[in-house]
């Protein structure tokens, strides 16, 4: 089938790559001259693992182009694919700006029948809204429909959930593009759900705002372990155990970050009030996902007194592992935290150090894991990197001016940490 995909973010992008490895022949567009030019030339802008590998090769055999013309794209294609970006407004609400302009780009090209798609998370009745605005802008008075087709992609291993999705929302205002959205996703051999618009769109924030609840939850049942002297792992794996309730989700942070969960949980609380229902549970959620970055720093701060002066070392800058995203990142965050309270610090990351400059000027960004903790007063994980369980535990503790590591993702067993002679603090443990 012929796609355009509109927006070569995180989503957009693995969209378009993921549709030309199985056999479509997909346009993807961007306004950004010089991201396509990076993209045409081989490049990449961000980094997700496989991607850069699955652009190459569709590329190369034909199937996956690059343009900043929204008219070339909608031209040459049956179906489009809106995935730009939908950022947070200062009241919680989502900025719509880039898919109105992006409904009037392609209202003013179409010469013919399309399907126009939104993948990107959008607040519920936006379908409608897409719907009038292309009607009202199109010249041509052709037909088209309008689908939600939300997405449900983890940054970090997004390739993976597109190829093998648990299951495929296809939200339509009519039955004429149902057929054409399943042989676009055949393919892939998922569940596919065929739902009315306002509902594919309120599943996709419903989805999110319950993983980030479930998160929440565990990082509160995480507090009541540390002062019961229980164990949050055990806890979580004994919980998880049954199948009403499950395992993901529960593993005890600094709290979530990221572009989706904080925005989309902002953004359902302020669909719900615009209804007239006051979202106090998420309310809540947002609350003690906060109280869990203080819990964390007060750990440190009641550890090493006073950082005024102190070195720390940081692992992890990205907001989860695999992934190069630093957007409303914990470990930016607590970085911005300890730089207040006066410390110096030297931080790493596989990934996101180029993207975390320009938000962390004052910091030394080290190269090598290893050397992360030469000259520090204590040690910080921040992300949950693999690479991170393979620190060389004697060499940093013989590099740090005293062994002292806390630990926000509870990536080491605390009871080999003590037998090396770390200070060690984690979550929940």
């Amino acid at each position: 089938m012929r796609l355009t995909i509109i927006g070569t973010g995180y989503v957009g992008l693995v969209t378009g790559a993921c549709f030309a490895e199985v056999g479509h022949q997909v346009i993807c567009v961007d306004n950004d001259a010089t991201k396509v030019g990076i993209l045409k030339a081989g490049g990449i802008p961000i980094y997700e693992p496989g991607l850069e590998d699955l652009v190459k090769r569709n590329v190369g055999s034909g199937r996956l182009s690059f343009t900043n013309a929204t008219a070339e794209g909608v031209e040459q294609s049956d179906i489009v694919f809106i995935a730009v970006p939908t950022p947070p407004l200062a009241d919680g609400a989502v900025d719509l700006s880039f898919i109105e302009k992006v409904a009037r780009e392609i209202a003013g090209a179409m010469t013919s029948y399309k399907i126009v798609v939104d993948k990107s998370t959008v607040p519920v009745r936006t379908g409608d809204k897409v719907a009038e605005t292309i009607k009202r802008y199109c010249k041509a008075k052709v037909e088209f429909d309008v689908v939600s087709n939300p997405e449900f992609l983890r940054e970090g291993f997004a390739v993976e959930d597109l190829m093998q999705p648990d299951r495929v929302v296809i939200g339509v205002r009519s039955q004429r593009p149902v057929s054409a959205m399943k042989e676009v996703y055949a393919p892939f051999k998922a569940p596919i759900i065929i739902t009315d618009i306002n509902s594919a769109e309120l599943i996709k924030h419903a989805s999110n705002s319950f993983l980030a609840l479930k998160i929440s939850y565990i990082n509160a049942i995480s507090v009541i372990c540390e002062a019961t002297g229980a164990n949050v792992q055990e806890v979580a794996a004994g919980m998880g155990m049954d199948e009403r309730i499950g395992r993901r989700f529960l593993n005890p942070s600094l709290g979530f970050g990221g572009s989706c969960f904080p925005k989309d949980l902002s953004a359902f609380i302020k669909i719900a009030e615009q209804v007239g229902y006051d979202f106090a549970l998420l309310k809540e959620v947002q609350r003690i996902n906060q109280d869990q970055m203080d819990r964390f720093v007060k750990k440190i701060l009641d550890t090493l007194w006073v950082l005024k002066g102190k070195t720390i070392g940081v692992l992890g800058l990205a907001f989860k592992q695999n992934t190069d995203d630093v957007r409303m990142s914990p470990a930016i965050d607590l970085c911005t935290r300890l730089l207040h309270e006066g410390a110096t610090l030297r931080v790493h990351d596989p990934k996101a150090m180029d993207k975390a400059r320009a938000m962390l000027p004052l910091v030394t960004f080290v190269h090598d894991l290893n050397a992360v903790a030469e000259g520090c007063d204590a040690l910080v994980v921040a992300t949950e990197w693999d690479e991170f369980k393979k620190l060389d535990l004697e060499r940093a503790r013989k590099a740090l001016t005293h062994p002292i590591l806390f630990d926000g993702r509870n990536l080491f067993d605390p009871a080999e940490m003590e037998r090396l002679g770390f200070i060690y603090k984690s979550i929940g443990r």
